[in-house]
């Protein structure tokens, strides 16, 4: 999958090669908002482990890395990883992040998109499920829109050593 978009943007797979400026990109936009699992530096995969998943989700059924590139630098990344146990392997677990600077514009949505087509396309995949903090309206606003369901709430989900929050899970069934 490579799609062109306005402005001199596409949606594209990661590739190995892509490992560096994807640790990179992580690492940098963990400092840029509270919303992630993970803060500026703290990217839990090093270089290599991350192109190892890249080589292996290739291979793998449920799984991708899209890039949103503007010209040569990664300005948002979405994932879907999916189980290999044979009783959840239709479950497609989504993660998104688009670098602070691009947010407001659109863009989490192209992404978005991006991955629920592909998951349309899958063979496996019928069910799209993602969390996010309860208290992240924008994204919450966003996926509502493109049709996920609230399922559930984990309390007290995370903590950012000052306070607790409460995790969303929502769910959209393809």
């Amino acid at each position: 999958m490579k799609t062109m978009l306005s402005e001199g943007l596409i949606v594209r797979h990661a590739v190995s090669h892509d490992a560096t400026a994807i640790v990179e990109f992580y690492n940098r936009v963990g400092g840029e908002t509270d919303y992630l699992s993970f803060g500026e530096g703290e990217y839990p995969q090093s270089k290599e482990e991350t192109r190892q998943s890249i080589d292996v989700g290739q291979d793998t059924a449920g799984s991708c890395i899209l890039l949103l590139m503007k010209e040569e630098e990664i300005i948002g990344i979405g994932t879907i990883d999916s189980s290999t146990k044979s009783r959840f392997r239709h479950v497609g677990v989504l993660g998104i992040v688009i670098s602070e600077l691009h947010t407001g514009k659109g863009l989490g949505r192209i992404l978005m998109n991006a991955l629920i087509s592909w998951c349309k396309e899958n063979d496996q995949i019928e069910k799209i499920t993602l969390v996010t903090r309860s208290d992240n309206e924008r994204a919450i606003a966003l996926y509502e829109k493109l049709g996920f369901e609230r399922e559930g709430v984990f309390q007290k989900d995370s903590f950012d050593g000052n306070r607790y929050y409460d995790s969303l899970s929502m769910a959209l069934f393809i």
